[in-house]
């Protein structure tokens, strides 16, 4: 009953409004930017790794630390699980629609970033803010701000963590055999000892743990690239095929192929959810421009990087299967015995070229991806909980702190849900969380984006100055 009523809410939630909106508003952001998330490569990169003035982590955190918040939240489950559900799905034709929502969510992160930035409060932890306070602020709509927060807390503090902790619970399972129960409760108690400390400390292990990880993570995805690299061309040429409904196998399923990569691609890089742009707030930058140009970095980093090297894994190595999204049918079956078992796509794609590594190795990278993705979760919706008693004038009160301790307690419950839950039912919880963020963020940061592009304006002309003297 209850799968059925999630299924019913996700249809909803995610009609095909929903994507022709992400689409649009990614290309409405890119004309208006000048295509920014091209131009300004090069300062991206440059602005991310720029000295941070020490006296003024008072105030909030550098912006690399913001960088590494916001790519927690984006590098984890969908970067290895999202990928193999997206091709299970959709097809190869899949990781396409990812690229596409990619390179037009970059722009899109641009615009809600520099909007967090634009419009934050200052609080007694630091900095704080995101789409509820730009929304009240700049479109003076509080009681869409307040339903933006409030869909944040649900989304971020309950039903996105499950998908993280069933992930990794799956790969525990796929790799050690430890009870998935066992895996959560482990996950959880980690969780806790580092949300307590808010957001100083998920900060500091964000900066540490994510950048590694990921790194690692994709030299090995390279090693086994690089066995298999007279195959690349083909795969990049299936890929593009499948995009468009040439391939006859998958031609039957070219509306579920665009849908599996818009909301895959979402789920990963979060660009239009608006919970990029939550780190981004608490950021101490010279410039609104400049978070929103790092935050732009990020998501080539998560998407364009971390799940292309995923998918190329899997597909190099044949160790997928394609299904009805509605019957469960196995359209295609390159690897029968796997199923359903969508993490297990990504380890035996490993352990094809490293014989006896891949599960081991993907368990390992996927709980620390796991780790840091829920703590990023945590700050999203604690920051949505403070503001919530900011604008009724409570904030750092008693009240507050209150609902800060319920908030972390639903959190840790929903990891342990999630472990031992069916991966279909966490998906589709997570897919709620997200869309439903979504829907409210987008139309928002249209209607805002003249400040931003004016904010970008402003900024370029403040480096042209500087150039020329």
């Amino acid at each position: 009953m209850f799968e059925k009523i999630a299924n019913t809410v996700n249809s909803i939630v995610w009609s095909p409004a929903l994507v022709v909106l992400l689409v649009c508003a990614g290309i409405y952001f890119t004309i208006r930017t000048r295509f920014v998330q091209l131009r300004r490569i090069g300062l991206m990169g440059r602005l991310l790794f720029r000295k941070h003035d020490k006296d003024a982590e008072k105030k909030g955190v550098s912006s690399f630390e913001a960088f590494c918040i916001a790519l927690s939240g984006r590098v984890g489950t969908g970067n290895i699980v999202g990928v193999a559900t997206a091709i299970a799905l959709g097809g190869p034709g899949a990781v396409f629609w990812m690229w596409i929502i990619a390179f037009f969510g970059a722009s899109t992160a641009f615009v809600e970033s520099t909007l967090a930035q634009l419009f934050k409060f200052s609080h007694s932890t630091g900095f704080r803010g995101g789409p509820a306070c730009y929304i009240e602020k700049g479109l003076r709509s509080r009681f869409l701000a307040i339903l933006y927060a409030v869909f944040t807390i649900i989304g971020c503090g309950l039903l996105l963590p499950t998908v993280q902790a069933n992930g990794m619970s799956t790969a525990a399972m796929n790799s050690f055999g430890i009870d998935p129960l066992i895996s959560g409760l482990f996950l959880a108690f980690l969780m806790g000892l580092v949300i307590i400390g808010g957001i100083k400390r998920v900060a500091k292990a964000a900066s540490l743990i994510t950048p590694l990880m990921a790194v690692i993570y994709v030299i090995i995805s390279l090693v086994i690239l690089a066995m298999n690299w007279r195959a690349i061309p083909g795969l990049l040429k299936m890929i593009v095929d499948n995009a468009f409904g040439i391939n006859p196998l998958c031609g039957g399923i070219l509306g579920t192929t665009i849908m599996m990569g818009v909301k895959r691609g979402l789920f990963s890089n979060e660009a239009g959810q608006g919970t990029g742009a939550i780190p981004s707030a608490s950021a101490d930058v010279r410039h609104p421009a400049e978070q929103g140009l790092v935050q732009a970095f990020s998501v080539y980093v998560d998407t364009l990087l971390v799940c292309t090297a995923t998918a190329l894994m899997i597909l190099s190595a044949g160790t997928f299967n394609i299904l009805d999204a509605k019957t469960g049918e196995m359209l295609v079956a390159k690897a029968p015995e796997l199923g359903a078992n969508y993490v297990g796509y990504t380890q035996a794609a490993v352990d094809s070229v490293i014989g006896g590594f891949g599960s081991a190795f993907v368990s390992i990278a996927l709980a620390f991806f796991v780790f840091t993705t829920v703590m990023a979760y945590y700050v999203y919706s604690e920051s949505s909980v403070m503001y919530l008693c900011e604008i009724r004038g409570k904030g750092s009160s008693r009240t507050e702190k209150i609902l800060v301790r319920i908030l972390q307690g639903t959190l840790l419950a929903s990891v342990v849900f999630g472990a031992v839950k069916e991966a279909n039912l966490v998906w589709t919880l997570g897919d709620i969380g997200i869309g439903i963020m979504a829907w409210v963020n987008v139309i928002a940061i249209i209607i805002l984006a003249p400040k931003a592009t004016g904010a970008l304006r402003e900024y370029e002309s403040m480096i042209s100055r500087r150039r020329d003297k």
